[in-house]
């Protein structure tokens, strides 16, 4: 059987564990709303509980289903990168374009767009995506 260099599945599932953090982030750290939240819909905390009084609680709530989605993601990335990825596998390849671009890819665009003080640590997460692409191709 022919090796492989594991290099594409370690970033790939370095990828995976950042994502593993994030998803705790999102559900035990993060706030309801962050400052940069409140900059972009042009208000304060104290017009937000005025005005809407229970979003605080139902965005922990939201958030903290999002952050097992991502935890999810993280833990599934890292299997697959050691697995299906670093195997190379039949479709492995595409799935891995497919799912990074629909997940960590889709939120850093958007962080963009948003302007958030999160967009370069997310673009770095999503590098380590990247990384693990072209290494994959590289080493045919």
């Amino acid at each position: 059987m022919r090796t492989f260099k594991p290099y594409s599945a370690l970033a790939l599932a370095s990828g995976g564990l950042f994502l593993t953090a994030m998803g705790v982030y999102f559900m035990l750290i993060r706030p309801p709303l962050l400052q940069e939240d409140l900059r972009y819909i042009g208000t304060n905390p104290e017009k937000v509980n005025a005005g809407i009084p229970g979003l605080t609680g139902w965005l922990q709530k939201v958030f903290l289903v999002l952050g097992g989605y991502i935890f999810t993601t993280g833990i599934l990335t890292a299997f697959i990168a050691f697995t299906s990825f670093r195997k190379r596998i039949p479709w492995a390849f595409e799935i891995v374009v497919f799912t990074g671009m629909s997940s960590i890819g889709l939120m850093t665009v958007v962080n963009f767009m948003i302007v958030s003080d999160f967009r370069w640590v997310l673009l770095t997460f999503t590098m380590l995506w990247v990384i693990a692409l072209i290494l994959y191709r590289l080493h045919k």
